[in-house]
């Protein structure tokens, strides 16, 4: 029977629910601010969960610190039926005691057999690293383990304790351990390496020890440890950004030759300074593995060259069983002989049906890009090919040398090929086109050919070759800076038209020479791919005018099954008659995201796309790009009552940047939209529009009338804003009851993020960001005056008079509060004084009292400068 797991992302939530009950937990409170108290509550509830035996536990991003992760350990010890246990504590301050403790109490877990601890950026030391293997040693009966120790302060030391230690979990048969970044050199790798090697049951084995300034001696020990891998049949290993070299691959690969078993291999070892030597050493170990039917290996941003291009290839030829191949040799120095070796490997690998190759930036050249070709088109089980040749100027006779091959790839069915930045003209297009004709069983199909030169007739070509595309359903192509006028982009949409099948295409055609007429043809195009359901055209930087966008939306009527739509004519010459057409054809889609900044676009255009929205009657998400455009005070307002009329609208992001909006426009706009009644998620960016104090004023009773509203962004840098507008948006936000996330921008500094949880209003944050000008130089004065004040005493004669128990945390958060409350020395305090208007009275209430004495809120305060 299959157990129902029970999710929680509030902790009052879980700590009211029938605990007894639960058998399968997923708990993510990451990011709430929990510290060793909340810990406690969570804790005390766990010990209650008596038949739990699955448990997913997220708690990064608090301040759980070694203290509440004892106290959890202590918890989690008590629940004995556990067999499966994640538990997420990175970004909690967590050092060596934490650690060792966690670790100590999950021993009386007997039943454990699957363990996940991720403790990514945390404190913990050699010591602590040490305390946690011991610990997890005596989890006999652990099988599968993920230890997620990166960005510490493991050292050599820590690392070699802990592979010590974890050989002793005899019963292991998977395990991840992550080391990355913590210092542990040549020392702790061998250790580290040797003392694994002792764990006799392991066939899958991820270890992570990325930029660990790891050299020659501590990967040639590492692949000294890995020859007594036996039995292991996937090994991933990270060891990019090291210094290993020629030495270190070489002994690395060597130690490969034994692991006779293996069958997935995955080796990063970029940037590490390897060279030719070292590129034909690790390939003479590859070609013993024999038995590998996976192998991806990553060698980018080394100096392995032609030699070592042609080593590899002649490794690979031994792979015979290889089915998926991934090659990263990115910026490697590699030339035409050296890509052609590689090429004539890739023949023999006859059980072929997944490669992925990345050459960019070398020097293939001319041949090499013919060569390749050539022994591409000899893989003929090939069904997915991913092909990187970007950045090596194979201009067009190269790119016809590449493609006539590859027009003998019939069984390919997914196809990515970029060929960006290399000085292709129209007879490389062309070709390409020729080679794609003969691609009948394409499905999937992705052409990067943008920075190129392939003008109309290189668009036209290759658009004829898509004309027999006739499978395809899904289209992406980046023909972006290619000297593409209103012929190509004709043409190009004239053979898309065949494609009849299509349900995603994608186009960025930006910046060319595309007009009026271009725009229309590939619109009439577009009309004729009547199952599309998801459409994203990017046309930045052309010339289309209101004719152009007019006839490319309209044709969209035909779509009747389009429900994702992104449009983007940014920079272009639409103005108001090309605005007021948009929504023909929008009527069934639910998502949409129209991009019209910097078009001139006034108050016909934007009154006649509001009036197409008010059509949208399934829309659910919407994102308009206005920015930079003329739109006024009623255009606002009208555009804002339009897509009240989007009863459905849930999610709603308007840019409107840089108009001529004013106070008037604000307000109104924030009225109409407070008629969304099922918005939950709002962005407005009002920037440089002198909404001044009253429009902000008026936007923020506006906001006070959104019921639902949850999430909320509010933009509204350079507006000429006061202390009183932003007063007055402060008290009305205070309204807002049901939001929880909540960001504004002022006077370009975000200066607060506030988390509301529940029906408890302006007290339960997640962040508190405040900015103050001069803050650095007047603190210790206004501190000084602070703590001479009647309020700090009248503070602590209440707080020692009522409490006996409070922390010097609590205390220096409240102080610091009300000396934020007794100085308005910018805006944002006037902000923050009027929303937390009753917080001098309620603060106590919440910090101490509600606190201390276990009330149901979950949350607590935290304050950064």
């Amino acid at each position: 029977m299959i157990q129902q797991i029970q999710q929680y992302n509030i902790l009052e939530q879980f700590l009211n629910s029938s605990l007894q009950s639960h058998q399968v937990l997923d708990i993510n409170l990451s990011s709430n601010q929990i510290d060793g108290i909340w810990v406690s509550s969570l804790g005390s509830a766990l010990v209650s969960c008596s038949n739990l035996s699955n448990l997913s536990l997220y708690l990064s991003f608090n301040q759980i610190g070694d203290e509440g992760v004892q106290v959890l350990g202590s918890a989690l010890a008590n629940c004995t039926n556990l067999q499966n246990l994640t538990l997420g504590l990175s970004y909690n301050q967590i050092g060596a005691i934490g650690a060792s403790g966690l670790s100590s109490a999950l021993v009386n877990c007997t039943n454990l057999s699957n363990l996940a601890l991720y403790f990514i950026s945390n404190k913990i030391d050699g010591i602590g690293a040490s305390g946690l293997g011991s610990g997890l040693a005596n989890c006999t009966n652990l099988s599968n383990l993920t230890l997620d120790l990166g960005y510490n302060q493991i050292g050599a030391i820590g690392a070699s304790n802990l592979g010590s230690a974890l050989a002793n979990c005899t019963d292991l048969s998977n395990m991840t351990l992550n080391l990355s970044k913590n210092q542990i050199g040549d020392e702790g790798t061998q250790s580290l390496g040797f003392a694994l090697a002792n764990c006799p049951n392991l066939s899958n084995l991820t270890l992570d020890i990325t930029s660990n300034q790891i050299g020659a001696t501590g990967a040639s020990g590492l692949g000294s440890a890995l020859a007594n891998y036996t039995n292991l049949s996937k090994l991933t290993l990270y060891l990019y950004w090291n210094q290993i070299g020629d030495q270190g691959v070489s002994d690395l690969g060597f130690a490969l030759k034994n692991c006779t078993n293996l069958s997935n291999l995955t080796l990063d070892l970029r940037s590490n300074q390897i060279g030719a030597i070292g590129a034909s050493g690790l390939a003479s170990a590859l070609a013993n593995c024999t038995n590998l039917s996976s192998l991806t290996l990553n060698l980018n941003s080394n100096y392995m060259g032609t030699i070592g291009a042609s080593s590899l290839g002649s490794a690979l030829a031994y792979c015979t069983n290889l089915q998926k191949l991934t090659l990263y040799l990115r910026s490697n120095y590699i030339d035409g002989i050296g890509v052609s070796g590689l090429g004539s490997a890739l023949e023999n690998c006859t059980n072929l049906s997944n490669l992925t190759l990345d050459l960019s930036y070398n020097q293939i050249g001319i041949i090499g890009a013919s060569n390749l070709g050539s022994a591409l088109a000899n893989c003929t089980n090939l069904s997915n090919l991913t092909l990187d040749l970007s950045g090596n100027k194979l201009g067009d006779k190269g790119t016809s040398g590449l493609c006539y091959a590859l027009a003998n790839c019939t069984n390919l069915s997914t196809f990515i090929l970029d060929l960006g930045k290399n000085q292709i003209g129209a007879i490389g297009a062309s070709c390409l086109g020729s080679a794609l004709e003969n691609c009948t069983n394409l499905s999937n199909l992705t052409l990067r050919l943008s920075d190129n030169q392939i003008g109309d007739e290189g668009a036209s070509g290759l658009g004829s070759a898509l004309a027999n595309c006739t499978n395809l359903l899904n289209l992406t192509l980046f023909l972006s800076n290619n000297q593409i006028g209103d012929e190509g982009a004709s043409k190009l949409g004239y053979s898309i038209a065949y494609c009849t099948n299509l349900s995603n295409l994608t186009l960025y055609i930006c910046d060319n020479q595309i007009g009026d007429e271009g725009a229309l043809g590939l619109g009439s195009a577009l009309a004729n791919c009547t199952n599309l359901s998801y459409l994203n055209v990017t046309f930045f930087r052309n010339q289309i005018g209101a004719n152009g966008q007019s006839g490319l939306c309209s044709a969209l009527a035909n779509c009747s099954k389009l429900s994702n739509l992104e449009l983007s004519f940014q920079d272009n010459k639409i103005r108001d008659e090309g605005a007021s057409v948009q929504g023909f054809a929008l009527a069934n889609i639910t998502n949409i995201s129209f991009n019209l900044n910097k078009n001139q676009i006034g108050a016909i255009g934007v009154s006649c796309l509001s009036s197409a929205l008010e059509n949208c009657t399934n829309l659910s998400n919407l994102v308009l790009y206005l920015s930079n455009n003329q739109i006024g005070a009623n255009d606002a307002s009208g555009l804002g009552y339009a897509l009240a009329n989007c009863t459905n609208l849930s999610n709603l992001i308007l840019y409107l940047s840089d108009n001529q909006i004013g106070a008037t426009g604000a307000s109104g706009l924030g009225s109409a939209l407070a008629n969304c009644t099922n918005l939950s998620n709002l962005t407005i960016v009002l920037s440089s529009n002198k909404i001044c104090d009253e429009g902000t004023s008026a936007l923020g009773s506006a906001f006070a009338n959104f019921i639902n509203l949850s999430n909320l962004t509010l933009s509204l840098y350079d507006n000429q804003i006061g202390a009183i507008g932003a007063a007055n948006l402060g008290s009305a936000l205070e309204k807002c009851t049901k939001l929880s996330n909540l960001a504004l921008y002022l006077r370009q500094k975000q200066y607060f993020n506030y988390k509301n949880e529940s029906k408890i209003i302006c007290l339960n944050f997640f962040n508190l960001f405040i900015s103050f000008y001069f803050i650095q130089f007047l603190f210790f004065f206004l501190l000084y005056f602070f703590f001479t004040s009647s309020i700090f005493l009248n503070l602590s004669r209440f707080l020692f008079s009522n409490f006996t128990f409070i922390t010097i945390n609590q205390f220096f958060i409240i102080s610091y509060f009300f000396f934020i409350f007794s100085f308005q020395i910018t805006n944002q305090q006037h902000i923050l004084s009027l929303i937390f208007k009753k917080f001098q009275l309620n603060l106590l209430n919440w910090c101490i009292k509600i606190r201390l004495c276990c009330s149901k809120l979950h949350k607590s305060l935290k304050f950064y400068t």
